[in-house]
């Protein structure tokens, strides 16, 4: 072998693939994992020693679902439904310069890898559109950090207020007249800008990597959505949609097709194996039967679908219909925070209110998994993170074993998802790279980021004054309007809809 090695030497491996735990030494090759052996295997002379004594090492979490723009608006929000956080989008997530943009990726990057993630998928928010110097600013965060991101621009041809039947009659005049002027981008705008994006992309595409975010069907066009289909094939890039989320999409979705958005968008041709549907709290069996055969995957974000009252996705019912599941934390104007530990345990314990029989229910093993090589391939890295295992890219976390959390160590996968807060977080190793030693970064200076980030957040807040209480006087039209779509709200294991065909 040539090139330049690293041993770590001393860990406790957590082998999820094989449900175990054991001491083990790791041989890495650059960016690479070699080998992984027994305590004291041979490594090439000259090999930089990591000392991991001490520590449990794991693969590094993947955040399946995120909204890096939301970086700047954690703790905003409070008793928002879904469609209260889209009606104060304007002002928590606008005006931002592409300099915010970099600041507000690099903040998401640092929480995430502070607490153990090490890959996410980003839907980011440009607006009116999507451009390639944003997009460029949003990916230099990431890099900053040294953080893999795929990054999906959030995009929409029909405004919100436009996407919910009656939700725009029912707005007071002068309130109705002013936002039905903030018309959203046309769809041709978006195309063309994302073949712009994608055209000039600049990033290691191993680190940093383009999709597409239409980002709700309900407000996005028949054109549109076939435009980013073929956008997609053509490059090959992977789309990532918010699907079936909320029971106000699901009833909807009813009145304007007749039928599920997941059958909407299949009878449109978006899903296939490089889809992820986040959320997916709506789908009906047949829906999932369908994404399953298409080799499609769904980020599941119990976090945010708690936080916003969006409901309980059967996710055990996914699985057994064959669809791949990663888990996400969602932005944290969402759910405030990019913690996968707690998104993992919140996992594993709502499973226990869906179904009744204790072996249905996600055991730690499972949900480990699903946070790892299941987020992996809804990224469409699968096979190359997710997994510490020869060939994979050396991204792995170093958990401390003197934290109480491992105190005393009775079992470490039961421990890692029911008592993890990622406090115990000590290293993180991307690439082969430690961007995280002794919980300070190495590539970058945190405080200076804090500096930054409160400059940014206070200008932005300020020029956002006047948008955020034009959109708070409307709130409660938003709220009363979407309560009373759905009084009664379907559980989502049985939605009241008829199913169109599924069909290409």
């Amino acid at each position: 072998m040539t090139g330049d090695f690293t041993v770590l030497r001393g860990g406790l491996l957590l082998d999820i693939g094989r449900q175990d735990s054991y001491p083990a030494d790791i041989l890495i090759e650059g960016d690479t994992i070699r080998e992984i052996g027994a305590p004291g295997m041979a490594a090439p002379e000259g090999a930089t020693v990591e000392d991991a004594s001490g520590r449990l090492i794991l693969p590094g979490l993947v955040n399946a679902h995120t909204h890096g723009h939301g970086a700047l608006a954690k703790g905003l929000g409070d008793r928002w439904s879904l469609e209260l956080l889209l009606n104060a989008a304007p002002w928590t997530g606008g005006g931002f310069t592409h300099e915010d943009k970099r600041i507000a990726a690099r903040l998401n990057a640092a929480e995430m890898v502070l607490k153990g993630c090490t890959a996410a998928y980003d839907m980011f928010f440009e607006f009116p559109t999507a451009t390639p110097e944003g997009i460029a600013a949003i990916g230099a965060g990431y890099r900053d950090v040294g953080m893999r991101a795929v990054i999906a621009p959030m995009m929409a041809d029909i405004p919100f207020f436009r996407s919910i039947p009656g939700l725009m009659d029912l707005l007071p005049a002068p309130h109705r007249d002013r936002i039905a002027a903030m018309e959203a981008a046309p769809f041709d705008t978006h195309l063309a800008q994302c073949r712009r994006i994608v055209e000039s992309w600049a990033f290691d595409l191993d680190a940093v990597r383009p999709a597409l975010g239409p980002t709700i069907p309900l407000m996005c066009t028949d054109d549109f959505l076939r435009g980013c289909r073929d956008l997609a094939r053509d490059h090959g890039l992977g789309i990532q949609m918010h699907l079936a989320e909320s029971p106000v999409q699901a009833v909807s979705a009813a009145r304007r097709y007749e039928t599920t958005l997941a059958a909407r968008l299949d009878a449109l041709g978006l899903i296939d194996a490089r889809f992820t549907a986040a959320h997916g709290v709506w789908l009906t069996d047949a829906d999932m039967a369908m994404m399953a055969e298409r080799g499609a995957s769904v980020a599941h974000n119990p976090g945010s679908n708690l936080r916003l009252g969006s409901g309980i996705a059967r996710v055990r019912a996914m699985r057994d219909a064959g669809l791949c599941v990663g888990i996400g934390t969602d932005g944290s104007g969402s759910s405030d925070n990019q913690n996968m530990f707690e998104a993992m345990r919140m996992a594993a314990f709502v499973s226990r209110v869906v179904t009744k029989p204790p072996e249905t229910w996600f055991g730690t093993w499972e949900v480990l998994e699903m946070a790892t090589a299941g987020s992996a391939q809804a990224l469409g890295m699968g096979d190359a993170i997710g997994r510490i295992a020869p060939g994979y890219k050396a991204d792995m976390v170093l958990l401390d074993l003197a934290s109480v959390n491992y105190v005393p160590l009775n079992n470490p996968a039961n421990q890692v998802v029911n008592c993890e807060d990622s406090s115990a977080v000590s290293a993180v190793m991307i690439g082969g790279r430690m961007v995280l030693r002794d919980r300070r970064f190495t590539g970058f200076d945190f405080d200076k980021l804090r500096a930054d980030v409160a400059a940014a957040v206070a200008r932005i807040q300020a020029a956002n004054a006047g948008t955020r209480a034009e959109f708070e006087a409307v709130a409660r039209f938003v709220s009363h309007h979407c309560v009373g779509l759905c009084p009664d709200a379907p559980n989502p294991q049985n939605p009241p809809l008829r199913h169109a065909p599924h069909a290409r």
